[in-house]
């Protein structure tokens, strides 16, 4: 498999890193609670965004009136705006709440919905349609598209997760053993996805986040050994460390799921939709890596060494660079 695939891919993940470089995109959320049969408790949580505010705004309906002073609370992590209007006669069914300022962002929003009868809704908005209809409760297939969607969406903006994939692959060698690397990732992830999603166990996002820039800076080393022809329990069994890195990249998944507050009843639909668009999304990435290097070998392009000694020092270089940002953000955040 020829190395200058990696290495025009590294490229790419770095060029996506300037503009979304990985968990800067935890989303916010709105939830509506009805009190009365007009008045709504609204609560809009933005989150920090590159450590400022976020630029998108909560844009409510004209006709919905506030009917006490909206309140503003900053915390560590999200601004949370909450207030309680009153929506007038007639249904809430199909007004239409805007969050302007989205569109220039790479977070989705996740609304719910819950009325006096228990019914919910729920939805995600995402940069590209940064509005929502209220409306009613969503069938199973309406439930598993969007969020198929969202995982697909996540696992592309996960840069960080992409870059240990891609990592992986440079160390396998033969279609069987990336099958089985594929496919320990994939179960080792998906476990502990549907364990944090679930409630059972969880990991705080800062530590979370310097743990897997630390499994990516451990594939750095790797990767220039299996170059030099040398030999390691890694180059031998990839499969293993794949698994054993897929646990702790599962709760990283799982971020961006937990957060949404859905209802117990759409949560297996959610859970299992999520789960594939993470599977589409990843599969996606590595069938355009190995069409790539099917490329390069039918064009028969010949690349200087130092070209293909690349991608493993970029990987690694990348990994200690997040390592070292997200244990500062760490310790700052213990500090304080």
């Amino acid at each position: 498999m020829i190395r200058v695939v990696w290495f025009l891919a590294s490229f790419l993940v770095i060029a996506c890193s300037v503009s979304a470089y990985a968990h800067e995109s935890q989303p916010g959320t709105l939830e509506i609670k009805q009190l009365a049969p007009e008045r709504y408790d609204v609560i809009w949580k933005a989150p920090i965004y590159y450590g400022k505010p976020h630029p998108a705004r909560l844009q409510i309906p004209e006709e919905w009136k506030d009917i006490v002073q909206p309140t503003e609370r900053r915390l560590a992590d999200s601004i949370l705006f909450r207030r309680v209007v009153d929506v007038g006669p007639g249904s809430i069914e199909g007004s239409v709440i805007r969050f302007p300022g989205l569109e220039s962002t790479i977070t989705d929003v996740y609304v719910r919905l819950t009325r006096l009868d228990s019914s919910m809704m729920t939805a995600v908005v995402r940069p590209t349609r940064p509005f929502v209809e209220l409306r009613g409760e969503r069938s199973w297939y309406a439930t598993a598209g969007e969020y198929i969607g969202l995982g697909f969406y996540h696992i592309l903006l996960g840069v960080d997760h992409l870059l240990f994939v891609l990592g992986l692959l440079l160390i396998v060698e033969g279609r069987m053993m990336l099958v089985r690397t594929i496919t320990a990732f994939t179960v080792a992830h998906s476990i502990t996805l549907a364990i944090a999603t679930l409630g059972f166990a969880s990991v705080p996002l800062p530590p979370l986040n310097a743990a897997v820039a630390l499994s990516i800076l451990f594939l750095g080393p790797e990767i220039v050994r299996s170059w030099r022809g040398e030999s390691s329990l890694t180059i031998r069994y990839p499969w293993v460390v794949a698994f054993v890195f897929g646990l702790l990249h599962g709760f990283g998944f799982a971020s961006g799921l937990s957060t949404t507050g859905m209802p117990k009843a759409e949560l297996p639909w959610a859970l299992l939709s999520f789960n594939i668009g993470v599977e589409l999304g990843q599969l996606a990435f590595v069938f355009i890596a190995l069409a790539l290097a099917w490329s390069f070998r039918t064009l028969e392009i010949r690349w200087p060494r130092w070209a293909l000694a690349m991608p493993g020092y970029t990987v690694g270089s990348l990994g200690a660079y997040w390592t070292i940002q997200r244990t500062v953000i760490l310790i700052g955040g213990l500090l304080k």
